[in-house]
């Protein structure tokens, strides 16, 4: 069992740095994946303010199937450029949105949700899914947002085994 403490006064990379670490400890010896999310997942709730939805989406079939989150109830399926995350798995590359009103074919899983990112998932070069995380402030994420959770996202498939 790990002990994790969030501290909400730590600049952005300094949390990000604390968060990859945490990460690390919770997967440090468990590869199931879906356990791995999870624990992920509820990490990021805890740890990130103003946020209202943090999970995962999973490349199954040729389009984003829900996989662990917390957060409202979300939309199951998403396809290949659609909405926030779908654009993110077909570029495969991190896509930050300031306003979702304003990004076309936005999908309002959550009404209240203003900003979006999010981050795909890449394992041996092959999308295996994506990591979302929305907030109900406009532009709540920014590059070191990105970068963090880039990073965090490397740590978590590095020690995961992708079925």
């Amino acid at each position: 069992m790990h002990v994790i403490e969030t501290n909400t006064s730590l600049a952005k990379s300094d949390l990000y740095s604390l968060l990859n670490k945490q990460t690390a400890a919770l997967i440090e010896g468990e590869t199931d994946m879906i356990a791995n999310l999870a624990n992920v997942a509820a990490l990021l709730w805890m740890s990130l303010e103003d946020i209202n939805w943090s999970g995962f989406y999973l490349w199954k079939d040729g389009e984003l199937v829900l996989g662990p989150f917390q957060g409202k109830p979300a939309c199951v399926r998403i396809g290949l450029g659609s909405g926030v995350c779908g654009t993110a798995a077909k570029r495969l590359e991190t896509v930050v949105v300031e306003d979702v009103e304003a990004f076309p074919g936005h999908i309002a899983c959550d009404s209240a949700s203003r900003s979006e990112i999010v981050i795909p998932m890449l394992k041996n070069g092959h999308l295996i899914g994506v990591l979302d995380v929305d907030s109900p402030m406009l532009s709540r994420f920014d590059e070191a947002d990105k970068h963090g959770l880039e990073r965090l996202v490397a740590t978590l498939l590095a020690g995961t085994e992708v079925v």
